[in-house]
């Protein structure tokens, strides 16, 4: 059969792009392509004055055939594209976060109503509480400039910067979100992890569209969706259920395939063990000759035999019985993940902490019974760019990679995205993750003062589609003031967890100081390994109080560590790669601080971790109160042998 190399439409991907704040006023890095990326150098993800790269989001045209065969990639070299982008930042104008409204926990009355956010503005002025530029449009190779920048929106009179396009040298789309610049137009402190009237922030998320003309023709072309989110704090390390495994699990059916102990488990076992380098508790269980070092060659070699003689059986099924599934064993104490819920501080919910997806758990299901391919050694060597990934595969590629690392942990409210991606009617094709439009010459109704659950979730509600910036608006404002306060321990099931997101926002971590002690080979071995489990409270130098911390955030962001790859020292027993958290260098003149009028960042020596418990009632303490965790600095136990 002859190939049909005739391209009839073309299709934008990723479908859901993610961008990242930074604070650099002129760096940035692409976002990961590929779900397995190359290792970036030490220290790649700072500038030489030590602010934070922004992370761009990077779009590409694939043309199709009558089909659905992916025929080419297009771009400037083979077709003429004009990319056109419209984002928009309506948090302050949204309403306040209290929980996912999609749980049963939010009919209890113990919940407090969503009400509006900057309630004491009305009618008209609430429209100054929009932050909206319009769109943007921007065509050719190497394109960039101030014509591009989104820059013209107002928040209650006064200009903010969401971002701004590019393209590269192939006229692919280049978008990068904000500085990381939030503020109070009253010059309030923040008093809420998620709910600040008067502040905004500078995420923002719209529609990625483009025209694009092919031998003479001009092509139909699938629309994306761009969403500018916090920093990437471990970009190497993926939490145990990504964005990916959620919305695949919700919206794309089964192929039928075998169980793959490579595909399917290994990569749930090597991310509770990547979870060692951000978080304490992790460590002991999980990592490096942890309790439960499932990545221990002799362990990880019985886990991934299929023999089905009693004792390998047994251990397969002690592992999956150590799982938390709603379904069956929702109220035993201490089930893996270690990661709050979406309903973390509501008593009784069955939400109040995370469970795999469901395709995840009836993956291991299969695993336990011994169903499965035991492919371990015998799978290819991972794709390290796109490049390396056949042409028909690439559009896919995009959109699992970037929603790869990005989290389904608690969405309370979230990191990146929240409980709203859960709502068929967001989709106008969900199993390929394309969000539904509304168009600009249809507004969307006032839905009230306050915003009910059976509003929000109807047919009609606001989840029926997506204008710009309708996405972002139910998340944290500002973003700075959630990120602080999603740490660990609050409820000692152990003094490190449960936690929230610590794949993107580390709670313990290992010190460049310690990392160097590793690395001594003239030191006694004793004081290395002591190093080595010595783990430090990564908020350290942002406070003693919660609320020092949030505020600080602000303004100090990017002065933040970066949890990196790193060789380890090759010898002794230590791992080949450790997971460091990279030096702290404080820029003479932060670009969200100058923003603020701040002045240079001074920066205390460190302080304890240890806070009084009403210090964490903004996250944690509105249902039921909780007790948080303690302790700057952390010896870990000796490792079980």
């Amino acid at each position: 059969m002859l190939e049909d190399h005739t391209i009839v439409r073309a299709e934008i991907h990723p479908a859901i792009g993610i961008a990242r704040v930074g604070n650099s006023q002129d760096e940035y890095f692409l976002g990961p392509e590929v779900t397995q990326p190359r290792a970036k150098p030490h220290g790649f993800y700072k500038d030489a004055t030590g602010a934070l790269k922004r992370e761009a989001a990077r779009f590409r045209i694939y043309g199709y055939n009558a089909n659905k065969e992916v025929v080419a990639e297009l771009t400037a070299e083979n077709a003429e594209i004009e990319w056109t982008v419209h984002v928009a930042n309506k948090k302050s104008a949204w309403y306040k976060f209290t929980l996912a409204m999609d749980r049963p926990a939010v009919h209890d009355s113990a919940v407090e109503p969503a009400g509006r956010r900057n309630s004491h503005l009305h009618g008209a002025e609430r429209g100054q509480l929009v932050i909206d530029p319009g769109p943007r449009s921007i065509q050719g190779r190497d394109t960039q400039g101030a014509a591009y920048a989104f820059d013209t929106g107002k928040f209650l009179g006064t200009p903010v910067y969401l971002g701004e396009l590019r393209t590269d040298g192939d006229g692919r789309l280049l978008f990068l979100g904000g500085r990381g610049v939030s503020r109070s137009a009253y010059g309030a402190p923040p008093l809420d992890f998620a709910n600040n009237d008067g502040w905004h922030d500078d995420l923002a998320d719209g529609p990625v569209s483009a025209r694009v003309t092919f031998g003479g023709r001009k092509l139909p072309v699938e629309s994306a969706w761009v969403a500018v989110a916090p920093p990437n704090y471990a970009p190497s390390l993926k939490s145990i259920r990504t964005m990916y495994d959620l919305l695949t699990d919700l919206y794309v059916k089964p192929d039928g395939s075998a169980t793959s102990f490579t595909r399917d488990v290994l990569p749930i076992f090597e991310r509770l063990s990547e979870l060692q380098w951000v978080n304490a508790g992790f460590a002991v269980e999980f990592g490096w000759q942890g309790a439960q070092e499932l990545l221990r060659p002799e362990y990880l070699a019985r886990l991934a035999s299929a023999s089905k003689d009693a004792t390998n059986a047994e251990v397969r099924k002690q592992v999956f019985n150590c799982f938390r599934d709603y379904a069956t064993n929702n109220g035993w104490t201490g089930l893996w993940p270690w990661v709050y819920g979406d309903t973390m501080d509501v008593e009784g919910s069955t939400h109040k902490d995370l469970a795999l997806s469901g395709r995840q758990l009836a993956r291991l299901s299969d695993w336990a019974a011994g169903d499965f391919t035991p492919d371990y050694g015998a799978e290819p060597a991972a794709s390290r760019s796109l490049s390396d990934v056949p042409l028909d595969r690439q559009p896919a590629m995009l959109t699992e990679a970037a929603l790869s690392f990005c989290l389904a942990d608690a969405f309370h409210p979230g990191c990146e995205l929240t409980w709203v991606v859960r709502n068929r009617f967001l989709y106008r094709d969900a199993a390929k993750f394309r969000f539904k439009e509304r168009p600009a010459s249809l507004p969307e109704p006032d839905y009230g003062d306050v915003l009910v659950p059976q509003v929000a979730l109807s047919s009609s509600g606001p989840l029926n589609a997506l204008g710009p910036g309708d996405l972002t608006r139910w998340m944290a404002v500002p973003w700075q003031t959630d990120t602080a306060s999603c740490r660990s321990g609050y409820e000692k099931f152990t003094a490190f967890t449960p936690t929230f997101w610590p794949a993107r926002v580390p709670n313990q971590v290992l010190s460049e100081e310690d990392y160097r002690t590793v690395m001594n080979p003239a030191l006694p071995l004793e004081r290395r390994q002591a190093a080595f489990r010595n783990r430090r409270d990564w908020l350290r130098r942002l406070g003693a109080t919660w609320l020092e911390s949030v505020r600080r955030m602000v303004t100090e962001f990017g002065t933040l560590g970066v949890v990196e790859p790193r060789p380890g020292p090759g010898e002794g027993p230590f791992p080949a790669v450790l997971f460091v958290e990279s030096p702290e260098a404080v820029p003479q003149l932060e670009s969200a601080g100058a923003a603020l009028g701040d002045a240079v960042v001074q920066r205390p020596e460190p302080q304890p971790a240890e806070r009084p418990e009403e210090e964490y009632l903004p996250k944690v303490h509105r249902y039921r109160r909780r007790r948080p965790g303690t302790g700057p600095a952390v010896a870990l136990p000796t490792p079980v042998e």
